[in-house]
């Protein structure tokens, strides 16, 4: 064991609320169970298989209410393992469950046997006919899929809330449509095609011309069981005409019976059942979908209502007018909506019985938004609308960031109601339509079911469409609040049926908590008909069971999940999953979610427990060491769950007192230790790379992994000893060279004027000329220490750094200007809950620029441009999109190349100071899809913004990447273009 590497139970909690009735009992502590484990591993191989109980744990959970420990988790790669793992389910009697996203609302995504995880390898877009057809990989986002078709002016129909987070495989599978899909822009109704593995393994592309004699030689029985069922609907007019009549309005309850209906052969009624089909009838490994145009001209209105009747009442006038949305949000969700950056403060006030409509049209041009405009006009001089604070406008508007702060409320609403919801309850999401004639009447119907059964939940929804959803929060380990629970489903269900003939599952599809109701909407008829279909299609039952089929009568009362308390940064979490996307290390170790869903699982074990034990080996590597820090998930995460922050708490907590004094005293001394780190930057210049990475290798394994930096070749050598001269007098800003630049110099082969000459010579040209303090040295913006957890370094540095800038500005009479992104979010925000109450005070009166948005904004204007690079590839740095500072970043390159490429697959590259290069696997993983896409062409420039980002990306991409004001320096440098780069 090295030398000083942390002890596990420096993490375990100190408070439990264990033993909790759900929690992972002690026999299941090994981890996946044998022979299943070894059974598996000759299968596919270790790497594509999870055994450790900490991975069986943190993927237990989804959005939903439900938890479910798999046996054992498989990282499927290819159709081939897809295949072999059926083969092995109907060999050993088994039962598979696919999980994606997991952002799935009923416990989809959960399994009790072999669960598989088809997201991590199944990303991938490919444009067709210019757009107006996307081949998409089941893996990708929605999100990531509109952002290429954008391009082409295209988009895709479905358009659910978790876009960010949720794939384009469950899109497909749930037949989850959102905001504007409705009945006609959902996945059923534009899906061009898709391929599938059946449940025996035969796969099927229902775009090929021969799909159907390819089915009928592979498949007799199946093609026969399924054009017996179609012709036994056909033949009874009553059913046709139900079925017909059910999917007028949006309904995701059970098998898409109209499916039999819609095709002609067994290929084409595989095509139509596969959607909604939630997993149960095979995998879908890759769809067609014909897209959309992106009418790009909008006009929004988030409009005030005294009522949920009134609001309600209003919609059919805005559908009347051709609104592409109406969107609901109840008091309940306007005043959780608070938590969301962005969100009006005041909106807290708001009555109770207060509701909005967000309206929303689009148009193709501005003649037919003006068009939409009137007709919205006329419909809202009819309307009794309401004021109650002084936020509220009741106006259309054509502001881009003013729509899209009432989306990012809307779309909150899950997180936003669950976070605010009490301390240890569990959150249930209902969705439900009703024709939306009768929308009025079932909102005023449902307010008065929740006030009977003790619930104040939240509603919102898809108005339009006659789609709501709400919220009831209540606590799992309460028997009789379970109960509660259970009698309010029974009086909802019924009074959905039997009063409005609605569907008890709009969009979120059947899954758990609607399979015991499903023959109270749809008939016996029409049940025995979906078994039927599942016994044809899967006659085995491997895939999915319980999750659309379940004759238990409280199948939706099995395996509700405890919310124990955790830490209080992460205590609303809801496990949703918007944070995973964003997450550097989530196809490597954990995601955020993740880290949450173990700590909560640490909390229902009893203390010292053999699970918790084995939780603790594993969290210290794959939670803590390997969270980069960079916060991107409180970003993503629409409550600002700052996981990365609970992180370098956990990291603190690992410190002992003897590494904290080290650290507090290399923060005291830190213009020696700033030297001498260039000094051994200079020396290593002149040390081979191969003996350099031979003795950090060893140091590390002698001392810590997480301490002991490993050498990359990619690390550029010693900055200049001296930093340039500048005057005081006359400085329209100080300039401050981060640490990082006066400790490292640019890329191998880079020649010019290195980045404080260029960021000098730049201020010069432009007629606004910086001052560099000749104390510099020895300061620092407090993130080494910060994203360390050493907190009493941390607070040295911060209160030095605020100390100084404060006298360099004269009190804040000019702007700090700041050289590294992340040293920029450091000093304008990470230092301040470290500083003195006096320090504090002089931090409000600071003024600190990024040199970037300095760039952008003060010099630009000045600068003539003399010549231009052909093509330039961007990293924005995590730090940047903190700061909200990308579109900076780009202005500036779109001034120094004629090209100026932004990756859609751009993230945190996970460099995160030296974390790439204590954990270079972490990089690696968070750089992959980027790099791909970089790599995948030629670029003149790779451009950047923070020194250790763009070695991360040099190492990622064997790139050489470089601050973009060393390329705007080159851009506007007077003379012949004689230098080269290299």
């Amino acid at each position: 064991m090295p030398l000083l590497e942390p002890k596990p139970g420096a993490l375990r909690p100190t408070t439990s609320e264990g033993p909790s009735p759900d929690r992972v009992t002690d026999d299941r502590a090994a981890g996946t169970p044998e022979p299943l484990a070894r059974d598996l591993t000759a299968l596919l191989g270790p790497e594509k298989v999870l055994t450790k109980v900490s991975d069986l744990v943190r993927y237990a959970s989804d959005a939903s209410p439900y938890r479910f420990l798999p046996q054992v988790v498989v990282i499927a790669e290819t159709v081939a393992d897809i295949s072999a793992v059926l083969a092995y389910a109907h060999t050993k009697k088994r039962e598979v469950v696919f999980r994606a996203a997991g952002t799935s609302l009923n416990g989809q995504a959960q399994g009790e046997d072999i669960l598989v995880d088809v997201r991590r390898h199944w990303a991938g877009i490919e444009v067709l006919d210019d757009g107006a057809r996307a081949r998409i990989q089941p893996g990708t986002t929605v999100v990531r899929a509109n952002a290429t078709l954008a391009r082409h002016g295209r988009i895709l129909g479905p358009d659910p809330a978790s876009a960010i987070a949720c794939t384009l495989g469950g899109v497909v599978a749930n037949n989850a449509s959102g905001m504007t899909a409705g009945t006609t822009r959902n996945s059923y109704r534009t899906l061009a095609s898709l391929t599938f593995v059946l449940p025996s393994g035969t796969v099927v592309d229902t775009a090929s011309p021969t799909a159907d004699a390819d089915l009928a030689g592979t498949e007799p029985n199946l093609c026969a069981g399924l054009l017996a069922v179609k012709a036994e609907i056909e033949a009874d007019t009553d059913l046709t005409e139900r079925i017909r009549a059910k999917y007028e309005i949006k309904n995701t309850n059970g098998y898409r019976l109209d499916a039999y209906l819609d095709g002609s052969t067994p290929a084409e009624i595989l095509r139509g059942l596969m959607v909604g089909s939630e997993g149960t009838f095979g995998f879908i490994s890759e769809v067609v979908f014909d897209t959309l145009p992106l009418n790009r001209l909008v006009s929004s209105a988030l409009l005030f209502f005294p009522s949920l009747p009134a609001a309600a009442a209003a919609v059919p006038l805005f559908n009347e007018a051709g609104a592409i949305a109406v969107e609901l949000m109840d008091g309940n969700t306007l005043r959780a909506s608070v938590s969301v950056q962005g969100v009006p403060a005041d909106w807290a006030r708001l009555p109770k019985e207060t509701t909005a409509l967000l309206v929303e049209f689009r148009a193709p041009d501005e003649e037919g938004r003006r068009a939409y405009e009137n007709a919205a006009a006329r419909t809202v001089a009819g309307l009794e609308l309401i004021t109650p604070v002084a936020s509220v406008t009741n106006e259309f508007t054509q502001d881009a960031k003013t729509i899209a702060g009432y989306w990012k409320a809307r779309k909150a609403f899950v997180t936003a109601v669950g976070g605010a919801r009490p301390s240890g309850t569990t959150l249930i999401t209902e969705d439900f339509a009703v024709p939306p004639s009768q929308l009025a009447d079932a909102c005023t119907a449902l307010i008065e079911l929740q006030t009977r059964h003790g619930f104040d939940a939240a509603v919102a929804g898809h108005a339009a469409h006659g789609n709501l959803h709400f919220l009831l929060a209540f606590d799992a380990a309460k028997p009789e609040d379970v109960e509660r629970y259970a009698s309010f489903m029974e009086d909802f269900c019924r009074l959905t049926v039997e009063r409005f003939d609605g569907s008890l599952k709009a969009e979120h599809a059947t899954g758990r908590n609607i399979a015991p109701f499903l023959e109270l909407e749809w008939g016996p008829r029409a049940t025995e008909l979906m078994w039927r279909t599942k016994q044809i299609i899967d006659p085995a039952g491997i895939l999915a069971p319980r999750i659309v089929l379940d004759r238990d009568p409280r199948a939706h009362l099995r395996g509700l999940k405890t919310i124990p308390k955790v830490e209080l940064v992460a205590d609303p979490c809801i496990e949703c999953g918007f944070c995973e996307p964003t997450c550097p290390s989530h196809d490597l170790t954990t995601s955020p979610r993740q880290r949450i869903v173990l700590r909560r699982e640490m909390m229902r074990q009893p203390g010292g427990s053999p699970v918790e034990e084995s939780l603790l080996d594993s969290y210290g590597y794959d939670a803590v060491d390997t969270c980069a820090g960079d916060s991107t998930c409180k970003l993503a995460c629409p409550v600002g769950i700052d996981t990365g922050a609970m992180m370098k708490d956990f990291r603190h907590r690992r410190h002992t007192p003897r590494e904290e004094r080290i650290a507090a005293l290399a923060a005291k001394n830190f213009k020696t230790v700033e030297k001498s780190a260039r000094l051994a930057v200079a020396a290593a210049d002149r040390i081979s790379d191969q003996l350099l990475g031979s003795v950090t290798g060893l140091a590390r394994k002698a001392i810590r992994p997480d301490l002991v930096p490993e050498w990359l070749p990619e690390i550029p050598g010693a900055a200049a000893r001296a930093l340039p001269r500048t005057a005081r007098s006359g400085a329209t800003a100080v300039y401050y060279p981060a640490c990082v630049n006066r400790i490292f110099g640019e890329p191998d082969g880079y020649r010019g004027p290195s980045l404080p000459q260029s960021v000098v010579l730049l201020a010069e040209r432009a007629g606004k000329p910086v001052w560099i303090p000749e104390d510099v040295t020895g300061t620092c913006c407090a993130t080494i220490w910060h994203s360390k957890g050493y907190d009493e370094g941390n607070t040295v540095m911060a209160n030095r750094i605020v100390e100084a800038a404060w006298g360099w500005t004269g009190g804040g009479k000019l702007p700090l200007v700041v050289d590294a992104s992340s040293c920029t979010l450091g000093i304008a925000h990470e230092v301040v809950p470290y500083l003195t109450d006096d320090n504090r005070q002089l931090h409000r009166e600071l003024r600190i620029v990024d040199s970037i948005v300095w760039a952008a904004d003060e010099l630009l204007p000045e600068l003539t441009m003399v010549r231009k690079a052909r093509s330039a590839v961007l990293h924005p740095t995590c730090s940047m999109q903190h700061l909200g500072d990308e579109d900076q970043l780009k202005t500036v390159a779109e001034a120094c190349a004629e090209e100026v490429v932004v990756p859609d697959d751009a993230g945190c590259c996970a460099f995160a100071g030296d974390r790439g290069m204590l954990h270079k696997e972490l990089t690696a993983s968070a750089t992959a899809k980027e790099a791909a896409e970089v790599t995948a062409r030629d670029f003149e420039v790779h451009l950047s913004a923070n020194r250790m980002c763009e070695v991360g990306m040099d190492h990622a991409t064997g790139r050489s990447y470089f601050s973009v004001l060393l390329e705007l320096e080159r851009a506007t440098r007077p003379g012949p273009d004689y230098l080269r780069r290299s």
